[in-house]
This record gives C-alpha cells, structure tokens and sequence, in this order.
C-alpha cells in the first residue's frame, strides 16, 4: 500500500495525457496536472500555489516566447510575409542557395557567440525565411506544388536547426560544453570550456560545408522538377496548334 501512495503523483501526467487527447488548451492542463499532483504528493494548497508562483518567478524568461508568438500573429496578418515574398521576388540575384545558406552561416555565427534566441523557428523561419525562400523558389519560372512548397519550408527549418546546432557548441558558456567538461573531469581528464568550443569549430564548419552541398542539391532538384513538365506542355500546345492547323485548312479545302 505504501508503495501504491509513492505512485499517487503520477496522476498528474495522466491529466495531462487526457487532456492533450481531448485538445483542451494546454495552458489550464498542465496547472491542474501540477495541482492534481502536488495534492496527491500530501501538499496543502497554499504549498502548491507558492510553488507555482517560485516557479512562475524563477522562470519568466520563457515568457519572452510567450510575447513573441502573438506579435508574429500580429505582424503576419498586417502581411509581412506576403512583403518578405515580395522583396526577394525584386532581388534577381538571389537565389534559393544564396539564401539558405547565408542564413545557415548567419544562424551558426550567432549561436557561436550565444545568441541562440536572435533567430528560430518561430520568430524567424515561418513568417520570414520560409516565405523568402519560396519566393527564390519561384524565380524558376512557375509557382511551386503544394509538395514543392512543402518541401521548401521543411528545408528552410532544417537550415535553422543545423545552424543552431552546430553553432552554439563553440559558445563556451553553453551548458552542453559545461556538461562535456564535467564528464570529463569525472573521469580524471580536466578540460577548459574554451578547448571544448575550439575542438567543435572543424565540426561547425563541416556541418555548414556538407548543408551548404545538400542545398544546392535540394535547389536543383526544384529546378529539374520545374524543367521537367515544360516539355510536354509544349509537346501538347504545338500538337494542338497543329490539329487546328489542320481542322482549318480542311475546312477552306
């Protein structure tokens, strides 16, 4: 039975899996899983929202997301991605590759020197890069497919994982270089941050010439794809200027 009492505040993670199932907003799910919780853990409730609010206090820097997420909405609907479009349609120099891969390089210099927030997922690659990109895309001639487009945006997204990645392990005062020293010194082997981050800079650097290769692989691959159909619409389009040429000539015949 005692046992079975240690298992009680488990429960709140079973509040949350129903709640996530039943598409309830998140937010509410997830305090009355703390709430659940801590009352089968033997908290009073004064003891459970004092911790709530520690945590709440300890941790507003995540509230810096929380800002961000609504003034991107705000932003899109006043049309900023339809003017980022718009904007590297007027730049015939920039391509796809070009683009990509200055953001890659971008990306891994400023997660290099720890500015893992500047750029991400969200504020940064849906309403700005992928819609640049798709645009770049575009300059081949004709609009992309849904799957092309698709693509395009996983692409775009997966330039931002890599940069952030790769970059932000030569930042020194990271805590996955902090981790690495500490193993090390476990085991008898004393390593400085600075000659961990210096070991992860020919990493970097392989990670964004092999990323740069497979871009400009990806954008040749939309090229061929564009390519690809023209000729049989022209092949259809001369044929059936040929048909009319010859239904009229029969006709005056």
């Amino acid at each position: 039975m005692t046992a079975l009492l240690h298992y009680l505040p488990l429960l709140g993670v079973l509040v949350v899996v129903i709640g996530f199932a039943l598409r309830f907003n998140p937010v509410p799910v997830v305090v009355v899983a703390g709430i659940v919780s801590g009352l089968a853990a033997g908290k009073s409730i004064g003891d459970i929202l004092a911790l709530l609010g520690t945590s709440f206090v300890s941790e507003r820097a995540l509230l810096l997301f929380v800002l961000t997420l609504p003034a991107i909405g705000v932003l899109e609907r006043a049309g900023l991605r339809e003017h980022a479009r718009n904007w590297i349609a007027s730049l015939r120099s920039l391509t796809l590759p070009r683009l990509l891969i200055a953001y890659l390089g971008l990306r891994q210099i400023l997660s290099m020197l720890g500015l893992t927030s500047v750029a991400g997922q969200a504020q940064t690659v849906r309403p700005l890069l992928a819609p640049m990109a798709e645009a770049a895309a575009e300059k081949r001639g004709r609009p992309l497919a849904p799957e092309e487009r698709n693509a395009v945006r996983a692409f775009s997204a997966a330039t931002d994982n890599i940069g952030l990645f790769f970059g932000e392990d030569v930042f020194i005062a990271l805590g996955a270089v902090l981790l690495i020293q500490g193993f090390y010194a476990q085991h008898g082997i004393e390593l400085h941050p600075l000659q961990i981050a210096l070991w992860a800079l020919p990493t970097a650097i392989a990670a964004f010439v092999i990323h740069a290769i497979r871009t400009l692989l990806f954008a040749r691959r939309i090229r061929n794809v564009a390519s690809g159909p023209a000729a049989p619409l022209e092949q259809q389009s001369r044929t059936a200027n040929e048909q009319q040429n010859k239904l009229d000539t029969d006709q005056h015949g």
